[in-house]
C-alpha cells in the first residue's frame, strides 16, 4: 500500500519542481563554510577538517558524467554518514530530516527525502 502511496506522489511529483534558488539559499547557509561558496572545497573551514570537503562541482565529471543523485542525497540526509563530520551530514541535527518528498534518482527510481535535501540536491545539480 505504502508504494501506491509513494507511486502517486511521484506521478503528481511536486519534487519534480525543485527549488534552485531556495537550494542555493540552503547551500550558503549550511554548507559553504566547508564545501566553499564556489563549491570547490575551498570553504573556511576546509584547512581545519581531517578529510578534505568534496569538490561540489565535479560530481557528475567524477561519475562517468552522470550526477550520482542517490549517492548524494544519502550523503546529506545521513544515511550515509561522513565520519569525519564527526557525526551524520549534516551537522545541523534535524534541519534536513522529515517532510518526506519524492525525488527520481538516476536509474528512474524514487528516493524520499525531505524538501529541503530535493532543493539542495537542485542546486548541486545545477553546478555540474
Amino acid at each position: 500500500m505504502r508504494m501506491i502511496i509513494i507511486a502517486a506522489l511521484f506521478a503528481a511529483s511536486p519534487a519534480l519542481a525543485q527549488d534552485v534558488t531556495e537550494g542555493q539559499v540552503l547551500y550558503e547557509r549550511h554548507c559553504a563554510t566547508c564545501h566553499g561558496i564556489k563549491a570547490d572545497g575551498l570553504g573556511p573551514m576546509a584547512p581545519a577538517l581531517v578529510v578534505q570537503p568534496t569538490v561540489l562541482t565535479a560530481l557528475s565529471a567524477g561519475n562517468a558524467g552522470v550526477f550520482p543523485m542517490t549517492r548524494v542525497v544519502k550523503r546529506i540526509d545521513g544515511r550515509d554518514p561522513l565520519v569525519a563530520h564527526g557525526s551524520a551530514m549534516p551537522i545541523y541535527g534535524d534541519f534536513f530530516e522529515g517532510d518526506d518528498t519524492p525525488l527520481k534518482t538516476e536509474s528512474g527510481q524514487p528516493l524520499l527525502t525531505s524538501r529541503s535535501v530535493v532543493d539542495l540536491i537542485a542546486y548541486i545539480q545545477s553546478l555540474q
